[in-house]
């Protein structure tokens, strides 16, 4: 949620930020009138209000028709005072509604555009040359049924289309890359939470996962959502809270399974396990003070770069452009490994600094140096998922179809250096 007197002050601050979405600025009409309705609202209730407070006393000490015009005017003035708060909290609602659908702003560093206008940060890594080894690489979904490790024709038949098993080395690899992931958090001083996948309304759309988004799983009765990303969860964790960012960052690194209807994604990437409807994740979340939220970004794409050396692929950092980021986001790295098979750098790890933005809906605070409350910062970033197994299988595989296993993983699949092919 932008601050309202943020809005208020400099109306033309979020505008150029609209614009730079590539969205409409109307909205920014309609939430400013909205909050002139309810300024106005509030003022004459609490002026009506403070007449029926005077009237009180006043009717105490009255006497004879004085005090029997008093009553009268208390009578009446009792029907208005209902009728102008009625007024206040509609005016208050429609506010809060229209003001929810703004987006965050963006960075001033953030490239301008859509999404092909990103801009490449750093490369790391060079990605193999498998015609000078001698063959054609395989794509993963090959590769992880001779291993026996992804198996998609019985994932469709008991759940549908875009539903998996991770089997046998599958469900190794993924276990281990989420634990070694853990690992890594505990070790810079992440709380390791296992989450809930089912939210409250008020959790999902604090986030900004409600309306502008058409992915999401919802359950009717109770109204409740799964979860895409424990980013959710953790964001309401401190929902209604004063929390202690006085020694730095507050730290969570949540592992949950994630769920995406990947509504209009049909003939995109729907062959193995890029585009999924459930998978799983370990993904790191932040609080601090805005000030330092922009350090604490830089962080956390240096733990996901660390990640993703350990797995020994070839990738590169992208500073997403503002027509691709999402609501929350006010900036946002997008570190996307090679996938041989495409030609082409798919993304794995993203990273956003959502400022202020899902505090002030969220109501989440921290005490300043003099004492005052403020909202804080929310930062997120990815530290493995299930779709890392892509670029894993298809980057280390070899002629034979077997798959040489990156050092950090060996301790995981029994020590085992490659993967061979399993009889059918």
């Amino acid at each position: 949620m932008i601050d309202a007197k943020l809005l208020r002050e400099n109306p033309d601050v979020v505008r150029a930020a609209l614009t730079k979405r590539g969205e409409s600025t109307d909205l920014v009409d309609q939430v400013l009138a909205a909050d002139g309705d309810r300024r106005s609202s509030i003022a004459a209730f609490e002026s009506l209000r403070a007449e029926q407070k005077g009237l009180g006393k006043q009717v105490a000490q009255a006497k004879g028709d004085e005090r029997t015009a008093l009553l009268e005017r208390t009578k009446t003035l009792s029907a208005e005072v209902k009728a102008t708060e009625a007024a206040a909290n509609e005016a208050e609602a429609r506010f809060d509604e229209l003001s929810r659908g703004l987006p965050n702003l963006v960075s001033d560093e953030a490239p301008v555009g859509g999404e092909k206008d990103f801009v490449v940060i750093e490369e790391i890594g060079k990605p193999r040359d498998f015609a000078a080894e001698g063959f054609e690489p395989r794509d993963h979904l090959e590769l992880g049924e001779l291993l026996g490790a992804i198996d998609m024709e019985r994932g469709a038949k008991i759940s549908g289309a875009r539903f998996y098993f991770l089997k046998g080395v599958g469900a190794l690899l993924q276990l281990g890359m989420l634990q070694l992931a853990i690992a890594q958090a505990v070790e810079n001083g992440f709380t390791p939470m296992i989450t809930p996948t089912l939210v409250k309304p008020e959790v999902m759309g604090g986030t900004g996962y409600l309306n502008a988004h058409d992915d999401v799983y919802r359950l009717e009765e109770p109204e409740l959502y799964l979860v895409g990303t424990s980013e959710v969860p953790l964001a309401g964790y401190h929902m209604d809270e004063i929390i202690d960012v006085s020694d730095g960052p507050v730290r969570y690194a949540g592992w949950s399974s994630c769920y995406r209807r990947e509504a209009g994604s049909h003939g995109k990437d729907t062959r193995g396990i890029i585009r999924v409807h459930q998978f799983d994740k370990v993904e790191m979340f932040s609080y601090c003070s805005l000030e330092d939220a922009e350090a604490e970004h830089q962080r956390l794409l240096g733990w996901e770069k660390e990640m993703l050396d350990k797995m020994e692929l070839a990738y590169r950092v992208i500073d997403t452009a503002t027509g691709d980021l999402g609501t929350s986001a006010y900036r946002k790295f997008d570190c996307e490994a090679w996938v041989p098979t495409q030609g082409a750098y798919r993304e794995l790890t993203s990273t956003s600094n959502c400022t202020d933005y899902q505090a002030r809906r969220l109501n989440i605070r921290h005490r300043d140096a003099e004492g005052r409350t403020r909202p804080v910062a929310t930062l997120n970033g990815t530290l493995a998922t299930t779709r890392w197994l892509v670029a894993i299988l298809e980057t280390h595989q070899q002629a034979d179809g077997s798959v040489r296993v990156p050092a950090a993983l060996r301790p995981y699949v029994g020590g085992r250096d490659v993967l061979e092919p399993v009889a059918r």
